[in-house]
């Protein structure tokens, strides 16, 4: 029997969840058994996980779960050094070189566990199974909107607030936006045709902002690219890996420019690879929007749990593209769960 043990997020401001109670509901049909921890913020109220059919545990109490048990989460684990002895589902950020990462792939090398990183869940493609991508495209150019229009006022963009729902993020964006007294931005989205991309541009869309769309056929010349600075956003949707050209170098805040505020919705600072040199480090939920340069301003927002912004329309999508690939975890050596298990295996052998 797959034991899967849901644990609560321990990330401010996180209230997604990768599995529904309707999700659940299947797999304890299909034969799993199914552990879900209270949790404080969660964005589905615990009562609906009981009414599947899961079992209840305490919030936090992952650690202690039997050892056979496969731990489900979205974001990282608290940064406390303790080994991992599980079999881990979640994103990892450890695959890329990244200095926590690699940190992470200690802990999983001193207890024995395994990390089944869920950006790397791929099928036979190497597309990723499920993927936050739209709605982080959504949430991170509105996030980037409001950060040009508190640009426009003078200012800097303050602590978010989590929206009621997405109509009501559209509602209050346009009211920002109006109170500019300014033409809408002109926006490039690098990365258009992915579902990063797709998100952003629809929330651009439906804001009557005006969008340069761009994907592989135009950065195939590589970097960095002039045209970008003659935008007043530029929103970055691509998952960078090895050869991505560089897209804004080092130097750009002080070039002659009409861009003011860059989105950096892939968020991978950290890695060998980030085509944004202009910064180093990612925004939060407090204090979202970092600038780099002054005279004329130049502001990064840089948010990598953007699609908690809209938790529960973000929840939904995700846990319906993953679950299929969670039925299949009876059959953990082969297919996704083999490839990610390899990938893990081959990042811990070179991790120093």
């Amino acid at each position: 029997m797959i034991h899967l043990w849901v644990r609560a997020e321990q990330r401010p401001f996180e209230e997604r969840v990768g599995l529904m109670p309707e999700g659940a509901a299947q797999l304890i049909a299909q034969g799993f058994r199914l552990t879900v921890e209270q949790s404080a913020h969660r964005c589905i109220p615990i009562t609906a996980y009981a009414e599947a059919g899961c079992d209840i545990a305490d919030q936090n109490s992952w650690p202690e779960a039997p050892e056979d048990a496969w731990i489900f989460g979205l974001k990282e684990l608290p940064e406390d050094g303790t080994p991992l002895r599980h079999r881990h589902i979640m994103f990892g950020h450890a695959f890329k070189g990244q200095p926590a990462g690699r940190i992470l792939l200690k802990r999983f090398r001193a207890g024995g566990g395994t990390l089944f990183d869920l950006e790397y869940l791929l099928d036979e493609t190497g597309r990723r199974v499920a993927a936050f991508g739209y709605w982080a495209g959504f949430a991170g150019a509105a996030v980037s909107l409001a950060c040009w229009a508190s640009q426009m006022r003078g200012g800097i963009m303050g602590p978010l607030q989590r929206p009621a729902s997405k109509d009501a993020m559209l509602k209050a964006l346009v009211g920002d936006l109006d109170g500019t007294g300014r033409p809408r931005p002109r926006a490039l989205v690098i990365g258009a045709l992915g579902r990063v991309g797709t998100g952003a541009t629809d929330l651009c869309t439906a804001l009557g902002v005006p969008v340069t769309r761009w994907d592989t056929a135009e950065t195939a010349s590589g970097g960095p690219f002039p045209e970008i600075l003659d935008h007043d956003i530029f929103l970055n949707c691509i998952l960078a890996g090895p050869g991505c050209p560089v897209f804004v170098a080092a130097d750009a805040g002080r070039q002659s420019r009409k861009l003011r505020v860059i989105g950096d919705i892939a968020c991978d600072p950290g890695s060998d690879f980030s085509p944004i040199k202009v910064y180093d480090r990612v925004t939060d939920w407090e204090r979202p929007a970092r600038r780099v340069q002054d005279q004329p301003p130049l502001d990064v927002m840089a948010i990598d749990n953007l699609p908690s912004l809209l938790p529960v329309e973000s929840s939904a999508d995700y846990a319906a593209q993953l679950l299929p690939t969670l039925q299949a975890l009876r059959a953990s050596e082969q297919g996704v769960w083999a490839r990610a298990r390899a990938e893990f295996d081959r990042q811990i052998a070179t991790c120093p």
